[in-house]
């Protein structure tokens, strides 16, 4: 155990989300590194893999993404990630039954009963096997001809509680959409792992993309018991370095890198700006956020508190603004919203930081003139 300070903590995080530091990792290796990604926003969920890997295109990601190596689905949370996909199966182990049992009353509200959820998996494996994969409207199209009633919220939640159960998953996509596919099909290898040693790995793989972090920050990101939390912590101790931070234990893997110096990426000095995208993991992944943003900019970042979380701007491991992107047909306009005025080495910065996003995109974008919040 050694005791350390909040910048202690900012800096290995940022090392430990890929954001900075020495090493430039592939797509995949930021998926497996951060083990599971935000993804209910398809665009930022991409551009949440490339900041981490620079010089990553859209069009790298959508790649992965098509060939199976990163899978989209409900792995935790009800939330849409990104995750390896031979990961998937084991997390869903763990997580499944919680949130089955807290959707109970739900799926009472819209009369699915699990004789009625066995009829739509019976249904997705016809039409789907033999690599079939089909739009949601095609499915749910399906589901309506063999007998299934599928308006209103009845086809996402079936939808939903078939990717829960490992069934379904989200594959290639066509446009702007993705198709759903069998999951044993689209990735036919997975890892087999123990309840207990499953939750040890839960634990060690947060820790290696988000730590620093405390147990309790783990319990609310995979949505686990406090239980679970403290088995997955036995199972994995002797693994773990310890740092007291203000008298908060917080952990990290004995492998991380604690001594490159986190500003040493080439285009990530000291004083860069990074453009995170909207639910980015950095300050989404743990129930504690005073380490990425002052609690008085809290509101300025998720808006009324209503789960819809920003872009946001990164410098020296702190929020320091948000940035706004409207996406039409034929133009992309991206406007940074800084919550103090910058100075013209500042604002110079941040200009770079959104001309990133631009490359990654590989199309015109326009940056628009900053508005300070």
């Amino acid at each position: 155990m050694s005791a350390a300070s909040s910048t202690d903590v900012v800096r290995q995080r940022l090392r430990s989300q890929a954001l900075a530091g020495s090493a430039a990792p592939s797509p995949v290796d930021v998926v497996e590194r951060m083990l599971a990604m935000q993804a209910q926003d398809l665009r930022w969920a991409k551009w949440a893999v490339a900041i981490r890997s620079p010089g990553t295109t859209e069009a790298d990601v959508d790649a992965l993404i098509d060939s199976g190596r990163i899978v989209r689905s409900w792995p935790m949370r009800g939330t849409l990630h990104f995750v390896p996909g031979h990961e998937l199966t084991w997390m869903l182990s763990l997580t499944t039954p919680r949130l089955w049992a807290g959707s109970a009353r739900r799926r009472r509200e819209l009369d699915l009963d699990e004789a009625l959820i066995e009829r739509a998996r019976t249904v997705a494996v016809e039409v789907l096997s033999g690599g079939r994969q089909l739009s949601r409207a095609d499915f749910l199209t399906e589901l309506e001809r063999s007998g299934i009633d599928a308006s209103g919220q009845r086809g996402y939640h079936l939808i939903w509680h078939l990717a829960q159960s490992g069934t379904l998953c989200w594959g290639r996509q066509v446009g702007a959409q993705q198709l759903l596919t069998l999951l044993q099909e689209w990735v036919p290898v997975h890892r087999a792992l123990e309840p207990d040693e499953a939750l040890g790995e839960f634990l060690l793989r947060y820790l290696t993309g988000h730590g620093p972090a405390t147990v309790a920050d783990f319990a609310w990101w995979a949505q686990v018991t406090g239980a679970q939390a403290k088995v997955a912590l036995a199972v994995i101790r002797p693994r773990l370095v310890e740092w007291q931070v203000d008298g908060v234990s917080h952990y990290l893997p004995v492998t991380a890198d604690t001594a490159s110096h986190a500003w040493s990426r080439p285009g990530r000095g000291r004083d860069a700006v990074l453009a995170l995208p909207g639910f980015d993991e950095y300050y989404l992944g743990y129930q504690d956020r005073r380490f990425a943003a002052d609690p008085a900019d809290f509101d300025r970042v998720v808006p009324g508190k209503n789960g819809i979380f920003l872009p946001a701007l990164l410098r020296h491991g702190r929020v320091i603004g948000t940035w706004r992107r409207e996406w039409k047909p034929r133009l992309i306009t991206v406007q940074p919203q800084p919550f103090a005025p910058e100075t013209p080495a500042e604002a110079q910065h941040t200009d770079r930081a959104l001309r990133e996003y631009a490359r990654f995109l590989d199309r015109p974008v326009t940056v628009l003139p900053s508005i300070n919040g």
